[in-house]
């Protein structure tokens, strides 16, 4: 069984890489997305559509399954099935392409299995049972002779919705769900303690059951003062993914740094402890901003010794998510700044009808002179492959998304990018999809107060005719 990459292998080659040789079960070589009228990676949930056989390892029309890959082996009708493989395909962008493949005792996919939810795991049984293959047998492929429409669906891609969780130790030194007001995580009561609004592990499975497609985790402490192999945030990661089957997102403290006992640690070894604990990516905030000043001070040149740099070679740009912290600096006129700008509907104090948006470090607490484009645009050459954009002036207000922030970045990128703060109701879940495209949009007080449920959120979507997947309870 091949996953993702497993897939690609059994291909001759790739033009990821044209020097590695695949096993050449199958001859033929995989080519990237087209990125000029979509964002690449292709990260969501889409189809895995095999009319000609129903049989292939539990795949349902109905289903959707979890894709994160930027290259993908072009489906050509009644190729592979000429050869006595099974197919199942789907389609991003206008490209139609190899989902999974079963022949004998070989079954590959190119989405993830184990990050589907119930949808993925039968996937799965059905080939440690022997019934998928078994079934297979019965109702052997055979090369379709119809049209493209007959073994091609329309394209799948539903809309994504991410449950976000804030993890920081309370003055108890318990690890604690929290969310703030402006990044302001304390009660307004007299003793300013830590706001508390659930343990981590429970609200993660909570809102996998109500079918989320993603779980965030941000550490927003770091945890200082404790030993790397025991940061706290690596046994929550545990417990999580042996209960939730979606891509789960840690984000904190990942940097070069030096552990208690004086040993450096880089940021890359410090993925890979969070990677092998159960993360599916790891997102990085403040570092990236500096990292992105030295890439301009260095006129756009990269050296490969970044966090992003070094993750992402290490582990593809699919695995590294960048978390951007911009505000708001309102200014008169388009050449009062040298910064990128944009003409704002919801005028300055002052009545200033222009404004950009200035990246903040340290949770917020600092602003520095880079604009959101300067530092997205940067993080992309660097090798991050995808932006969690959120809006210091939208968080905690309830008030919807940064519809004209969202608009900006995504006019500037070609990576995928997820929309945050602000969410108050899904409503504001059906604005970002309609007036923007953005790739993803992401919750999280709305959630953790229980005023509306992941759920509640994708059933809206789907009465206004947004495509988004339903949660599968049973295997």
């Amino acid at each position: 069984m091949g996953i993702c990459v497993g897939l690609q292998a059994v291909f001759s080659s790739s033009a990821e890489d044209p020097e590695c040789s695949g096993l050449s079960l199958i001859p033929g070589s995989l080519d990237r997305f087209d990125d000029t009228t979509k964002s690449v990676p292709h990260i969501g949930w889409n189809n895995a559509s095999c009319p000609t056989n129903p049989n292939l390892y539990g795949l349902r029309p109905s289903s959707k399954y979890y894709y994160v890959h930027s290259y993908k082996y072009p489906y050509k009708q009644g190729e592979l099935e000429s050869l006595g493989w099974a197919v199942a395909t789907a389609t991003y962008g206008g490209e139609t392409f190899v989902g999974a493949i079963a022949k004998g005792n070989v079954l590959a996919t190119q989405f993830h299995p184990e990050k589907s939810g119930v949808a993925g795991l039968r996937v799965i049984r059905a080939f440690l049972d022997g019934s998928g293959a078994a079934a297979l047998a019965s109702n052997l492929p055979q090369a379709a002779s119809g049209g493209a429409a007959e073994l091609v669906a329309a394209e799948g891609l539903t809309r994504r919705v991410i449950a976000c969780l804030d993890v920081r130790a309370n003055d108890q030194g318990d690890l604690v769900v929290t969310k703030g007001d402006q990044y302001d995580v304390r009660e307004k009561s007299a003793d300013r303690s830590v706001r508390n609004l659930g343990k981590p592990v429970d609200m993660a499975r909570r809102y996998y059951e109500q079918g989320a497609d993603e779980v965030t985790f941000l550490n927003i402490t770091s945890f200082r003062d404790c030993p790397i192999a025991d940061l706290p945030m690596l046994e929550i990661l545990r417990r999580t993914s042996e209960t939730v089957f979606v891509p789960l997102t840690i984000g904190g403290g990942i940097r070069d740094t030096v552990d208690v006992d004086g040993t450096k640690v880089s940021a890359l070894e410090i993925a890979t402890m969070y990677f092998k604990s159960g993360a599916d990516k790891v997102s990085i905030g403040s570092d990236a901003v500096l990292a992105a000043e030295e890439y301009y001070a260095a006129g756009k040149t990269l050296y490969g010794n970044t966090a992003i740099e070094q993750i992402s070679k290490a582990y593809g740009n699919q695995a590294v998510v960048v978390s951007v912290d911009p505000k708001r600096v309102y200014v008169p006129k388009l050449d009062a700044t040298r910064h990128s700008t944009v003409k704002t509907k919801f005028p300055g104090p002052k009545g200033e009808e222009y404004c950009w948006y200035a990246c903040t470090i340290k949770g917020g607490r600092e602003t520095r002179d880079l604009d959101v484009v300067e530092l997205t645009q940067a993080v992309e050459a660097m090798g991050a492959g995808e932006i969690l954009l959120n809006c210091i002036d939208k968080d905690g207000t309830n008030s919807g998304f940064d519809l004209e922030l969202i608009t900006q970045v995504k006019e500037a990128i070609r990576i995928p990018v997820i929309a945050s703060s602000g969410a108050g109701n899904p409503a504001h879940f059906e604005e970002v999809f309609e007036k923007t495209t953005t790739d993803a949009a992401l919750g999280a007080g709305m959630f953790h107060r229980g005023e509306y449920t992941v759920q509640q959120v994708k059933d809206y979507l789907a009465e206004k005719g947004l495509v988004v997947r339903q949660f599968e309870g049973d295997l």
